[in-house]
């Protein structure tokens, strides 16, 4: 970084400038401070390319669709103005080096870091081309190393008045040496998806090897190969190949989508232990290096005045909502880049003054009113009295507040809803959904955002969290509803033949329960499995065949109450008198009113608690009474132990930032004592841990009686 030239502003846009990142043919870009403190990279375009109202009408609209990025290996803009005489744009500042000088001066990266850089860069793209963009100059100058990860910045910005001229009359937008063949040809196609992907597999090259796979030497020689010859790849490790190769491939439709790119790269996990998570993704060269360029900018003192400018007529400021949307989610706890936005090393908006405690949003998204509302209404009302008793605390180090947004069970609401609560900056924790179907659209929409998302009621179902890195998941994975049958049919009452009947007819059965019985037979015998198919309903037949197969003990590995009440008259007539067991998602009213006396000893595994057999809970139980008048429902506990969960993180994060990165990355790190199961992670594939994450109940007089923790039942009702 350079100083200021006597000729350069002193703001812009009211933010104050600190010296001089760079400059070229474009204009200049600078190092400024906001009025919160946080640091931003200001990119001011030369007066006499803003003379064209065609350049600025394009200026506007990218800036705008760069601001709509969120993702976490993205810079987007953060605030900007097209109008002023010289247009402006402000991304946040990264301390790290580009690609290309650390290449440069370190040398090229090892295979690990490539595989790294190559990965999370597919990720930004996915996520620019979602936003309809296209980048268009990705290149090791448009990338930043960070501690955890790479950055990609410059999102196309009014890239046509830097084209690279080949003649009078032909123009090609990009860099030589990293642009597609189809933007190599004058008068071609416009740049599509596909030719950042050529573009990145450019950069691989570079990173691994220290050169372009087409040379060097005069720009329009470096074209000339790029549309004729074929790549250079002979020192490319052969780990990198088969992803390099298919980026490189000359038919834009050969070439792999940036989500097919990460899987041939193969497997970059994320958490405490991945590559690109505190710096180890880098040689220590540069991760020292990072950490010096880091502790300079935060004491670069504020420069003498030189051009005063008056603030540019309508410009956007950097609002609370922007800055942290912008610029919280670029940095990550626990490396020199996470404390570097602000002075005094927090992040995010100013802090409170002095002696008052700053509040922090917590929000709920859920079926409040729609067919899920009475497992809606449970999560909200546990949530709430655990919000109202932490803001009780005297000591508590910062108060909550609870948004809601109801979905009503609907997709095309459940949609709305997560984007609402995603654009609030204030929101730093989800908790919910609370039905299956809008998993997956707010799983990604919070990985995008590094928005911490709790399930409470609900499966991932997913077995490890690499795909939704900031998905907490206060369920067992899917198999773990087998361990209470294992552990029932095995030590409380030991069978030697178990038969599961697998049930079909609301979708999906439950697989992964059949599963883990076949490859863990109780009692270490054997396991049979009778399926009822979708559409079938000859569960006589199904006790039949387990009759011959002598079975000791039944599992109904299916999810619809009333078909496990017809196993269960079946059962019931064919007088068969072993356990009988069944799953959570069965365990409903509907099934004892069909069963009638046949449901009498059915045993189910749940993952939820009951707080009223449950002397640790008797205090939630008189709040929860006083409050609405009932005792708590189903999830309410669970839901209720989230909340102690976040807080304990969010305390743990002071010295770092109370913010989304942070709480991200530290929940894994965390363990809550709460009143239904302890709450802590294995590190690795971030699933719950411990054996206390499930509870059996038994059918008695016409109701589902509570047993307790599955390892704690040790002899039969």
């Amino acid at each position: 970084m350079r100083p200021l030239l006597p000729s350069d502003p002193s703001a812009v846009g009211g933010h104050r400038l600190l010296g001089r990142l760079g400059s070229g043919g474009m204009g200049t870009v600078y190092l400024g401070r906001s009025p919160a403190g946080v640091l931003l990279a200001v990119k001011v375009i030369r007066a006499d390319h803003a003379a064209d109202p065609a350049f600025r009408e394009r200026f506007r609209r990218e800036a705008e669709a760069a601001g709509r990025l969120s993702g976490r290996w993205v810079v987007p803009v953060v605030a900007a103005d097209p109008r002023a005489r010289e247009p402006w744009l402000a991304t946040p500042f990264v301390p790290g080096p580009a690609l290309s000088e650390a290449v440069a001066g370190y040398g090229p990266l090892p295979v690990a870091a490539v595989r790294t850089l190559g990965a999370r860069l597919a990720e930004a793209l996915a996520e620019v081309h979602a936003a309809g963009l296209v980048h268009r100059d990705v290149k090791p100058g448009n990338i930043l190393l960070a501690p955890d990860g790479p950055r990609l910045i410059d999102f196309g910005i009014a890239r046509a008045a830097g084209a690279v001229t080949l003649t009078a009359a032909d123009a090609v937008v990009g860099t030589p040496g990293y642009l597609a063949p189809e933007q190599a040809r004058a008068g071609g196609p416009a740049p599509g998806p596909e030719s950042d992907v050529f573009s990145l597999g450019c950069v691989l090259v570079f990173a691994a090897t220290g050169r372009g796979p087409f040379g060097g030497g005069h720009a329009a020689a470096v074209v000339f190969r790029t549309v004729h010859d074929e790549p250079d790849l002979a020192a490319v490790p052969p780990e990198l190949l088969p992803a390099v190769t298919a980026c490189l491939a000359r038919n834009p439709a050969g070439r792999p989508a940036p989500a097919h790119l990460r899987a041939l790269l193969g497997d970059v996990p994320y958490g405490s232990d991945a590559p690109g998570s505190g710096g180890e993704w880098l040689p220590g060269p540069l991760a020292r290096l990072i950490a010096e360029r880091s502790t300079h900018a935060l004491e670069l003192p504020a420069p003498e005045p030189t051009r005063l400018d008056a603030p540019p007529a309508g410009a956007r400021p950097l609002t609370r909502r922007r800055l942290i949307a912008g610029a919280g989610m670029l940095v990550a706890a626990g490396g020199p880049a996470g404390w570097f936005a602000t002075r005094g090393g927090r992040r995010g908006s100013p802090p409170p003054p002095a002696g008052e405690r700053p509040t922090l949003a917590l929000a709920l998204q859920a079926d409040l009113s729609g067919p899920g509302a009475r497992t809606g209404r449970a999560h909200e009302r546990g949530l709430r009295l655990a919000v109202d008793q932490y803001n009780a605390r005297a000591d508590a180090a910062f108060r909550l507040a609870l948004r809601t947004a109801d979905d009503g069970g609907d997709e095309a609401r459940a949609a709305a809803a997560a984007k609402e609560l995603i654009a609030d900056p204030a929101v730093l924790a989800i908790v919910g959904p609370t039905w299956g179907g809008a998993v997956p659209g707010l799983a990604g929409a919070c990985l995008a955002a590094d928005l911490t998302l709790v399930l409470v009621s609900l499966n991932s179902a997913q077995p490890f969290q690499s795909q939704w890195r900031t998905l907490v998941d206060t369920r067992a994975s899917a198999d773990g509803v087998a361990l209470p049958v294992l552990h029932y049919l095995s030590h409380v009452e030991p069978v030697s033949r178990t038969s599961v009947v697998e049930d079909s007819a609301d979708g999906e059965p439950a697989w992964q329960l059949t599963r883990a019985l076949q490859q863990s037979p109780p009692s270490q015998g054997t396991t049979s499995v009778h399926r009822i198919p979708a559409g079938g309903s000859d569960f006589a037949g199904a006790v039949r065949d387990l009759t011959r197969a002598r079975a000791g003990a039944v599992v109904f590995a299916g999810t619809s109450p009333e078909r496990a009440a017809l196993l269960a008259r079946a059962l019931a007539d064919a007088g068969f008198e072993g356990p009988r067991l069944g799953i959570g998602e069965a365990m409903e009213p509907a099934f004892l009113t069909a069963a009638g006396p046949a449901a009498a000893g059915w045993l189910f595994a749940a993952f939820f608690t009951d707080p009223l057999s449950v002397p640790g809970c008797a205090a939630f139980v008189a709040s929860h009474r006083a409050a609405y008048g009932e005792p708590p429902d189903r999830w309410a506990t669970e839901a209720y132990d989230v909340v102690g969960l976040l807080t304990t993180a969010l305390t743990g994060l002071a010295g770092e930032g109370r913010d989304r990165p942070g709480l991200s990355r530290r929940i894994f790190r965390v363990s809550h004592q709460g009143l239904a199961k302890p709450l802590g992670f294995d590190s690795t594939t971030h699933t719950l841990a411990g054996d206390r994450i499930a509870h059996l109940y038994r059918v008695v007089s016409g109701a589902f009686g509570y047993l307790g923790p599955f390892a704690d039942v040790r002899s039969a009702p």
